[in-house]
């Protein structure tokens, strides 16, 4: 996939701003007509661009209804529980659950790194990159996560509790959506949720968010004014539905699409679809890569997001560790935005692959391939987490969690690991026994 070269638009802006300041200081006259005309051209440009109209052939093989999706996804199990094992249940559901904390703790204080400065902070730490345990410290101890939680707290020495991040508040959230408006939930119900529970969201969220807060109707809260609607947002969301309808991995895919569609649209709605059905499906295999295969029945079988996990499926058995990884993704995906739901998708999977059944390495690989590591190294975690339960799942990955989730939901301080297995699993026989 090759982008468009786009100039440097950020140098330039830079330069608009530090020759106004300067000519403003040596007291010359004519600034403002030229930034007024300099902001009408770029919203111009913006305006056109947004206009464009997309390849029709291309929407046609990707919709954004879910009965179109289901017209174009391939034959699938739909269906690999007939009842509910409540122990084997919740033993999946704590390695899940563990997984998921551990693989977003391990990569929250890297987030974005590059593979060189990870592998120069391991060296400086004395320890081994890939990781094996929790980063001993990490630069910028103070700087805050999500307005509450300062770094060190991700560290392992600091760690007290399951620090607070995004990737978690949505697993959480999918709870209490269930909770308050039951398995039957809808897209407006998605919408009351956001307005009840989060205080601030991130690049297509923020968007969906605030436009729900102007009164934008909720099914175009997601596709107005919203270029972030394919990036990974979503399927960072994809955990409680897999959690929920475990072993249902259509029922699980159909929660997913409700909850995406307030945010995102084709490649952004499918990922969250595909890792969730995966999850509901690793509840119910011993094979994580069973688990993923799973997972793509239930998107469009010729998007772009299926194309790309199949192709990383493919080449898996060349992947050897983080570093093939992330260049066989640099290459394929050059000039896609690091945030986006295609190229992190990838680096999940061969996480998972690399990894397959040894928890450690998958998390540890995964984050070691860097791009937006929290959220793919929790993902594959609560994949692999769900496949080998909490038994399956070295100690010290989640010793130091205690019974304590923090969290910046309005109202939700922190949550008990305890109580979160046991409300899962009420709300997931909920949605076996319908």
């Amino acid at each position: 996939m090759t982008y468009p070269e786009t100039p440097d638009y950020r140098r330039l802006i830079d330069q608009i701003t530090l020759y106004t300041q300067l000519k403003h200081e040596h007291g010359a006259e004519g600034i403002a007509p030229i930034l007024a005309q300099t902001e009408s051209a770029l919203q111009q440009a913006v305006e056109e661009l947004r206009a464009l109209p997309g390849d029709a052939e291309m929407a046609r093989r990707e919709p954004d209804d879910l009965a179109g999706i289901h017209a174009l996804r391939p034959n699938g199990p739909r269906r690999l529980w007939d009842s509910f094992d409540e122990p084997t249940y919740r033993e999946r559901l704590s390695g899940a659950l563990l997984g998921r904390m551990a693989g977003n703790v391990l990569g929250a204080p890297v987030e974005f790194w590059t593979i060189e400065r990870m592998a120069s902070l391991a060296k400086e730490n004395g320890e081994a990159f890939p990781p094996t345990d929790y980063w001993r410290y990490v630069p910028n101890p103070s700087k805050l996560r999500y307005q509450t939680t300062p770094v060190e707290a991700y560290t392992r020495d600091k760690l007290n509790g399951v620090p607070v991040d995004d990737d978690l508040a949505y697993t959480l959230l999918g709870l209490l959506v269930l909770e308050d408006f039951g398995p039957d939930f809808d897209i407006e119900d998605i919408g009351k949720a956001w307005v009840t529970y989060l205080p601030f969201a991130c690049t297509a969220e923020d968007v969906a968010l605030r436009n729900l807060r102007a009164g934008v109707p909720t099914l175009q809260a997601g596709a107005t004014d919203n270029p972030y609607n394919e990036w990974i947002g979503a399927d960072i969301r994809s955990d409680p539905w897999g959690y929920l309808a475990p072993g249902l991995p259509e029922r699980a895919a159909e929660m997913a699409y409700r909850d995406a569609y307030i945010s995102h649209r084709r490649q952004g709605i499918y990922g969250e679809m595909f890792f969730t059905a995966a999850i509901a499906a690793a509840f119910a295999v011993d094979d994580p890569v069973e688990a993923l295969e799973i997972g793509l029945t239930e998107i469009p079988a010729q998007c772009a997001l299926t194309k790309a996990a199949r192709w990383a499926l493919d080449i898996a058995p060349q992947i050897g560790d983080y570093r093939q990884a992330r260049d066989a993704m640099e290459e394929r995906f050059r000039g896609m935005h690091r945030v986006h739901t295609i190229n992190n998708a990838c680096l999940t999977i061969w996480g998972i692959t690399i990894g397959g059944t040894d928890f450690t390495r998958v998390i540890a690989e995964t984050v070691a391939m860097g791009m937006d590591n929290d959220c793919t190294a929790a993902t594959a975690g609560s994949i692999v987490g769900a496949i080998v339960g909490k038994q399956g799942i070295p100690e010290h990955w989640y010793h130091n969690f205690g019974d304590t989730v923090h969290s910046y939901l309005i109202g939700h301080p922190s949550f008990s690991i305890r109580d979160l297995i046991g409300r899962f699993t009420t709300q997931a026989e909920r949605v076996l026994g319908g």
